[in-house]
């Protein structure tokens, strides 16, 4: 399918190129894949079966997929990095913070935004609640590392205020988009460093992340995964004793894992043809509508949690035939292309009925 077939019917949610989206209403867990991936990944395999795979092509994959990448970040390929998980990219920038620098975070983010920097022993890292962030932010603070969109309660940042309150500081910022990019536009954010991985709204296998960097953060990060994949030609890279460094973003490529990526270049084609104003629209009315049937007040998120400290609302969305998830003793549910009112109706019905 080509991006031009993708573009004609990005409007048309819910997308039926997501033929398992009846009932999925955990794209903040772990996405599934529309037709155009799945058959990607199966032609892939049999090319690699019947060993007509090519490294020098899985090259052209991986670049290909990293230009849509820089289309969902609103960056250009160069400023992009790929690699596979989102706690390198956070180990990269842990590992280059001066001793006894400050670190803000927020209070419960996700453990891959946050270990790194706990795990060197030496930083000064501060949590404190999504909504103070920007108002903690103060002179001595060398980074400010959080997600967009909360994993455990699908609260969103004020991104602009953050990276505002940093940049007047002289600190760094780190946002991670894993929750948002996919279903939330992620193109105007400004920050020094962008981190993403695509398994959850962009529907790729998992393994594949990617990293937008900024002028700042090249000049300052130093490449320390640096390896093979971190030239400006991969296959020019292969041998010592020289390092051989690409003048942009790729020099903090890790060596992709090339089947996920073959999955991820269908997918994030596709996420990048979408119209983002009408999925947001979508995803957005989907979670409101839920929430009103439940009697919670409307929110900007397409990830609606409750407190559900049993498990008993789970357990019914579950019995009812729903994939849902449960995190930090609250219930949760995502809304995104593949789902319609349909969903938004079987999953509070199923709510209702166990609350009696």
């Amino acid at each position: 399918m080509t991006a031009t077939t993708l573009a004609s019917t990005a409007t048309t949610l819910p997308d039926p190129r997501f033929t398992a989206g009846r009932g999925y209403l955990a794209a903040c867990t772990l996405g599934i894949p529309a037709a155009p991936t799945v058959a990607a990944v199966a032609r892939d395999l049999e090319r690699w079966r019947d060993g007509r795979a090519s490294a020098a092509e899985y090259t052209g994959v991986v670049e290909r997929a990293r230009g849509h990448a820089a289309t969902l970040l609103g960056t250009s390929a160069d400023r992009v990095a790929v690699g596979s998980q989102v706690s390198v990219f956070t180990g990269l920038v842990a590992a280059s913070a001066p001793a006894g620098a400050e670190v803000l975070c927020v209070d419960g983010d996700f453990s891959s935004v946050v270990a790194p920097f706990l795990a060197r022993g030496d930083l000064r890292v501060r949590h404190v609640p999504l909504a103070h962030l920007a108002d903690e932010v103060r002179p001595g603070t060398w980074l400010v590392a959080f997600s967009l969109v909360q994993s455990a309660t699908g609260e969103v940042a004020d991104a602009a205020s953050v990276i505002a309150a940093a940049r007047s500081a002289g600190a760094l910022t780190l946002v991670d988009t894993t929750q948002a990019t996919g279903w939330l536009p992620t193109t105007d954010l400004g920050a020094d460093l962008v981190v993403c991985h695509a398994y959850k709204w962009l529907s790729a296998p998992r393994g594949a992340a990617f990293m937008s960097v900024g002028d700042r953060a090249l000049d300052e990060i130093p490449p320390l995964t640096a390896g093979w994949y971190s030239g400006e030609d991969p296959w020019a890279s292969c041998y010592g004793p020289e390092l051989h460094l690409a003048a942009g973003a790729r020099r903090f490529d890790v060596s992709p894992a090339w089947h996920a990526w073959v999955g991820a270049e269908a997918a994030l084609e596709l996420a990048a043809s979408l119209d983002p104003a009408a999925v947001l629209a979508h995803d957005l009315g989907l979670a409101n509508g839920f929430r009103a049937r439940l009697g919670l007040a409307a929110s900007d998120s397409a990830i609606v949690t409750w407190p559900d400290p049993d498990g008993d609302d789970l357990a019914a969305l579950t019995a009812a035939g729903l994939v849902a998830s449960g995190r930090a003793g609250r219930a949760r549910v995502a809304f995104h292309v593949w789902n319609d009112e349909e969903d938004v109706e079987r999953a509070a019905s199923a709510v209702r009925t166990a609350r009696g």
